[in-house]
């Protein structure tokens, strides 16, 4: 009995000292405890490391040059800018390996970062493609956003999904030697892509580390209110990195027409999103797009017809709307 009672004690000495039980392991909170203050949280760091970055969509942001567009997203408290490098951009294409570099430095300046960029990239045979991944990638840039694709009504529905599927994989090919990711943006109305189903069959075959979907639940709900949520599990290996706005639907002049609203004003159904982000571990950059009335800025206006306070006043609103969601949801 004393040897038996001297193994327990050893036993349970050493279980104590690596933070255990009998029972089975510690809590989290019983491990930090007997962490010196030197030492960093490691789980901690990790967790945080893994949190959902949101960056404001440039294109509200067109009246502002790099510097006081970065200052100002800073100021309102985002962790990023999601860079607009197309035509009428913030970064013009054909002046991107000069301009690119100018505006990532002045984000970095303000403590952000650009962890995507919207472009008008179709195919790698289009003038400034190689220019444009060429210069994002030397800056550490990950992602960008595909050019919407037009269905060619000169041919079937069927034999456009292979046109398609073959355009993504010249691009999925290209961006292998950049090492960036594509993303195609699901868009209501008579686009390719809008119903969700097409787009899942033109990235068949496909490296979803490559080519993919910037999955956007506000049009996933316009084009299926009650079916998104099941059309979208299609696409979550390729959902790397997504972007959120609400609207509702509403009548004018005997039309129904969808009219954009700051978040939680509309009909998305945001909590049951997020639990599906949580659900399936979708944890990539998101864009926050406020396409409501903002004096202009929802359509990229180089000047605003409303004041720089009331415009920050809406943002702000939607960015704590939004991150009080993620948070409730641990994203």
């Amino acid at each position: 009995m004393e040897n038996i009672s001297r193994k327990k004690f050893i036993a349970t000495t050493a279980m104590a000292a690596a933070g255990l039980t009998l029972g089975g392991r510690a809590s989290g909170k019983v491990l930090l405890k007997h962490l010196p203050e030197n030492i960093p949280n490691v789980n901690k760091d990790l967790s945080a490391a893994n949190k959902i970055k949101v960056s404001i969509f440039s294109k509200h942001l067109h009246w502002l040059n790099y510097t006081d567009m970065a200052n100002l997203a800073a100021q309102m408290g985002f962790d990023g800018v999601d860079l607009t490098v197309r035509p009428d951009g913030h970064v013009l294409p054909e002046n991107v390996a000069t301009d690119l570099p100018k505006a990532v430095a002045a984000v970095e300046k303000a403590g952000l970062k650009v962890y995507t960029i919207v472009t008008n990239i179709k195919s790698p045979d289009e003038k400034y493609t190689r220019d444009i991944l060429k210069a994002a990638s030397a800056l550490g840039i990950k992602y960008y956003r595909t050019a919407w694709f037009d269905y060619n009504k000169n041919i079937t529905i069927l034999e456009n999904l292979k046109a398609i599927n073959k355009q993504f994989a010249t691009l999925a090919s290209l961006n292998s030697e950049y090492g960036m990711h594509g993303a195609y943006q699901n868009h209501s109305g008579e686009l390719f892509g809008a119903s969700v189903w097409d787009l899942w069959l033109g990235l068949e075959g496909l490296d979803p580390n490559l080519i993919g979907c910037q999955y956007d639940i506000r049009h996933a709900t316009t084009e299926g209110a009650d079916t998104w949520a099941t059309s979208m599990q299609l696409l979550v290996p390729n959902i790397k990195t997504i972007n959120v706005k609400d609207f509702y639907w509403d009548k004018k002049d005997g039309k129904w027409q969808v009219k954009s609203v700051p978040l939680g004003e509309g009909m998305v159904d945001f909590q049951k999103y997020f639990g599906i982000l949580k659900q399936q571990g979708i944890n990539g950059p998101m864009s926050l797009h406020c396409e409501y009335d903002l004096g202009g800025a929802q359509d990229g206006a180089k000047q605003l017809s409303i004041s720089k306070e009331a415009f920050v006043n809406a943002v702000q609103k939607d960015l704590t709307t939004l991150r009080k969601w993620l948070a409730d949801h641990e994203l």
